[in-house]
This record gives structure tokens, C-alpha cells and sequence, in this order.
């Protein structure tokens, strides 16, 4: 009876360590590409870079999510909370043109990029393990992920990560 109860308490000890939440990114999420609103493309790694010393949000979206748009005044609301927080966009549009509509459309504010590599299969995507947008991720001022993941933007996991890094 011991060593059943032993080896099921191993079994879910080595489960729960295996989706353990990752706190950098990949060296080929960092190198992937991505396109600033002025048409430059620029590695995620650059992107990043441009932040350092800040806490960033990173909101993983697209103009044609349904919940992303729902999500919008969610992170309005973040926004006006935490205001030296970066807000990070990084979309999933198809075209730089239905991107730019969007962020006009739904008037978000915040830095943005448009993700190069496809949404599923994708480096990027592969890379987080991105399985839905929108898709939050929190990282401290040293650009270590200290979210992981959240798929609402008032999820308290959000505001109470926000809270330690202030």
C-alpha cells in the first residue's frame, strides 16, 4: 500500500513540475520576427531590449478575436491602475493593414507589434504555448516572465503579480 500511495504521490509530484511555469523566453521566440506600426521588423529580442527596467504586460491579441476585443476594457482598466506598467501588443493579424484598422478601431493604446511567424504552428506561438488568445503574460523590470500565463485580463493572477512587482 506504501509504495502505491508512494508512486502515485511521485507520478503527480513529476507531472506538476513538467508544466511548471517557464520564466524566459526561447532563443527562437526571441529571435523570432515582428513589424512595428512604421513597417520595421525587428526580433522579439530587440523588442524586449526597448523595455528593460520596466515592468511589461504582454497582451498576445488579434482584431479578429471576439475575446480579445471583449478584453479591451479589461486592460483599459489595467492601464489606468498601473500606469508605469509597458503595455505590450503583439498581434496575430493576418495584414499590417487589418492590424493598423484594429488598433484605430478598438483605440488601443499601448506599444505595438505585429507577429511575422504564423499563429498555430508558429515560433512565436510554439514558443509560449500559446493555445488561445488573447493571451497575458506579465514580466519584471529584469524582462524575467513572472506570468506565465492569464487568457482574462482581469484575472487576479494578473493584478496580484502587478502588485509584487510595483
Amino acid at each position: 500500500m506504501k509504495k502505491i500511495l508512494f508512486s502515485i504521490c511521485l507520478a503527480f509530484g513529476f507531472f506538476s513540475c513538467s508544466k511548471a511555469q517557464k520564466t524566459e523566453f526561447t532563443s527562437e521566440a526571441l529571435a523570432d520576427k515582428m513589424l512595428t506600426t512604421d513597417g520595421i521588423e525587428l526580433t522579439f529580442e530587440a523588442i524586449l531590449k526597448k523595455y528593460e527596467g520596466k515592468t511589461v504586460l504582454i497582451d498576445v491579441w488579434a482584431s479578429w478575436c471576439p475575446d480579445c476585443i471583449k478584453g479591451m476594457p479589461k486592460v483599459e482598466n489595467l492601464q489606468k491602475a498601473y500606469p508605469d506598467v509597458v503595455y505590450l501588443f503583439l498581434s496575430y493579424d493576418k495584414t499590417p493593414e487589418s492590424w493598423a484598422k484594429g488598433i484605430e478601431k478598438y483605440q488601443v493604446k499601448g506599444e505595438h507589434y505585429l507577429i511575422l511567424s504564423k499563429w498555430k504552428g508558429g515560433t512565436f506561438s510554439n514558443s509560449i504555448d500559446l493555445d488561445w488568445i488573447p493571451r497575458y503574460m506579465v514580466l519584471d523590470k529584469t524582462g524575467k516572465i513572472k506570468l506565465y500565463k492569464a487568457i482574462e485580463a482581469d484575472d487576479e493572477k494578473i493584478i496580484s503579480t502587478l502588485n509584487q512587482l510595483k
